[in-house]
């Protein structure tokens, strides 16, 4: 049995118009896919729709990869997270919600155990003003830290620290009443 293909050298075939390779791509990297999108995206229908869209811009723009600058795996995932900020972001789906009222996202395979969302309101509570200000428009907005920075008008590092902040006191709380 042949050795199965590195995934530079499946990149380098699907630039050739190797479908074959693209569909063994598609099969190492769509569930690591999925579950990054449907972090991102509430709806599983979306998410998929994304992750059809970045397996056909892979196809057309293999021949654009350099194993140099990244894996073949971070190359998809930054075309994932990229188009799943985008539809976000689009008309169609930045109509604004309560915190409350999100839809229960379909757990992705890879993804880490579910959190409890009738009680996220209640740990969001123990973040201050400021800190509960960047995690809702970093998680549930999408936004990466300088479009955070630019509507908060305040310079890119305070957005980490205060996001590094509210993360370890989330985390604390998190462990705190594991537990109990």
């Amino acid at each position: 049995m042949a050795e199965p293909l590195d995934d530079a050298s499946l990149m380098q075939a699907v630039a050739a118009g190797d479908r074959a390779a693209l569909a063994t791509l598609y099969d190492r990297h769509a569930p690591i896919l999925l579950a990054l999108g449907s972090r991102i995206v509430p709806d599983r229908a979306e998410v998929e729709d994304v992750l059809h869209d970045v397996f056909l811009e892979a196809w057309r723009r293999a021949h654009r990869y350099d194993p140099r600058r990244a894996s073949v795996r971070t190359w998809l995932a930054v075309r994932m997270r990229s188009r799943c900020l985008d539809r976000m972001k689009s008309a169609r789906v930045a109509r604004r919600r309560p915190l409350e009222s999100a839809p229960e996202r379909e757990q992705a395979p890879d993804a880490p155990a579910k959190v409890d969302g009738a009680r996220l309101p209640a740990w969001l509570a123990t973040l201050s003003e400021v800190q509960r200000e960047v995690i809702v428009l970093g998680y549930f907005e999408g936004l990466s830290c300088s479009e955070m920075a630019e509507r908060l008008a305040i310079p890119i590092g305070t957005v980490k620290s205060r996001l590094a902040s509210a993360l370890r006191k989330l985390r604390a709380a998190l462990d705190t009443e594991a537990a109990s």
